[in-house]
């Protein structure tokens, strides 16, 4: 494999901080040694220590390419209102870098422990999506090393524009962002909270709607439970509070939303208020029992930690052999997040509640914060409003009925109304269908651009084979 450097090496990402910028070059350098000790034909993968995956993946025995070293807030700007960071840093370290400068990403994923590389080449949303699209939309330059073993700077106006706007949704396999330049945005320091109530889902969208196009609020989602108990939550930065709830430990934000109108959290609460309990997801691991949560502290009640024990379980399949001799029926994981347009998420709703047996449900609106560019491989129409609805459990098999089944229902519903999923757990479509959804023909381009050894997995192999 060729090592190239196209001069973004030798460059300081952080204009006079020399001594950032000579780390960050130390550590490109050892990277590039690192790949080029890689085994000739090998496929190359990440070695890293954390995951917000939600798929199989084949084992390999070949080492990993360590990027475990790349986690570094490099520049925070509050005059530029930038941040320069590492493709490793987690959304937990770049907040904690930007709010003393009471600055914060336009887009911050609900975990902490999601990294911004991992959120621009995979996706990512929030409830201010509606006005600030999604992660790589707020992106402004980015170091990548290509599976060709090259370092590329890329914008989007220069010689790799085609790679910066094909980046997003290519899961590591047109590349690996080594650092991200992006921007910030100023908050206030406590986030106002109203939970509006809906038992009819055509009323629910047409508010949702409504409150987008109006920018009624500065962060906008919603909560479903069941089909006539629909929750709208508007979010408004403010400069005081009269007081603040606390859901980092004994109480849980989302139970929260049925029991108080109004409500107040410290801006950094308001952030991470999913973390704490994985969503609503810590429920099957027992941890939204008071003593349970009294004993783990704060400190345990995270998304990371959760995603550890489910880790374990995945490979170890011991709940899976205890329902299996109590003679319980099988059951299949339907994590997905999809999208569809605003005027189908009434249909949409009612078919999931119909048909797959999962409450509650995350609702948030995303939006294309720039209606003048096009993301290859995750296009929106730029002028419509989105629905994301998120769903994590398990639902029970009947007998006979094949692996998948749910999840390929799911599948096939979104592209009937028009709309996609994101790429993060497990896919079940033939390949004609993904790449008519997720435009192979420009993927294939810029893979023998910037890959053309295939050195790095294939998309549909990596997402869908889960090679």
């Amino acid at each position: 494999m060729a090592l190239k450097n196209n001069g973004a090496g030798d460059r300081s990402p952080v204009g006079n901080r020399s001594t950032t910028a000579a780390g960050y070059a130390e550590r490109v350098a050892a990277l590039r040694t690192r790949l080029a000790a890689q085994p000739p034909g090998a496929p190359v993968r990440l070695a890293k220590r954390t995951s917000n995956l939600f798929r199989p993946r084949a084992g390999t025995t070949g080492p990993g390419l360590d990027v475990s070293g790349f986690t570094h807030v490099l520049d925070v700007d509050p005059v530029a209102r930038t941040a320069d960071v590492e493709g490793m840093v987690t959304y937990e370290q770049l907040v904690d870098a930007t709010l003393p400068h009471g600055l914060m990403p336009l887009v911050v994923p609900q975990l902490k422990t999601i990294t911004v590389g991992g959120a621009v080449t995979g996706l990512g949303i929030e409830s201010s999506s509606f006005r600030n699209g999604m992660p790589h939309e707020s992106v402004l330059e980015m170091d990548l090393l290509t599976g060709a073993g090259d370092i590329v700077l890329a914008r989007r106006d220069n010689e790799h524009s085609d790679l910066f706007f094909g980046f997003p949704n290519s899961y590591g396999t047109l590349g690996y962002a080594l650092r991200l330049r992006i921007e910030l945005e100023p908050v206030r320091p406590f986030v106002r909270l109203e939970h509006i109530r809906y038992s009819d889902t055509v009323e629910y969208f047409d508010a949702v709607n409504r409150a987008c196009r109006d920018r009624a609020a500065d962060f906008v989602d919603g909560t479903v439970f069941g089909p006539r108990e629909m929750y709208l939550t508007l979010g408004t930065f403010t400069g005081e509070a009269p007081e603040t709830s606390d859901y980092t430990w004994l109480d849980i934000y989302y139970k929260s939303i049925r029991e108080r109108t109004i409500d107040h959290l410290p801006v950094r609460d308001y952030l991470w208020r999913w973390d704490t309990d994985w969503f609503w997801c810590s429920r099957a691991l027992g941890a939204q029992n008071r003593l349970v949560r009294l004993l783990a502290g704060p400190k345990l009640l995270r998304s990371q930690t959760y995603w550890k024990v489910v880790t374990f379980e995945r490979h170890h399949q011991w709940l899976a052999g205890l329902n299996r001799a109590l003679g319980k029926p099988r059951r299949e994981a339907v994590i997905q997040d999809i999208e569809v347009p605003v005027g189908k998420a009434a249909d949409f709703l009612d078919f999931f509640h119909r048909e797959i047996p999962i409450s509650p449900v995350w609702m948030c609106p995303v939006r294309q914060r720039d209606s003048d560019r096009t993301w290859p491989l995750y296009q929106f129409d730029p002028g419509s409003l989105y629905i994301n609805f998120g769903f994590w459990a398990t639902v029970p098999l009947a007998p006979g009925q094949r692996e998948g089944s749910n999840n390929r229902l799911i599948e096939k519903t979104v592209t009937e109304l028009g709309g996609r999923k994101s790429l993060y757990s497990e896919s079940f479509y033939d390949p004609d269908t993904f790449w008519q959804l997720y435009n192979g023909k420009t993927y294939r381009a810029l893979k023998d651009r910037y890959d053309p050894g295939h050195r790095l997995l294939d998309l549909y192999d990596k997402c869908v084979k889960a090679r």
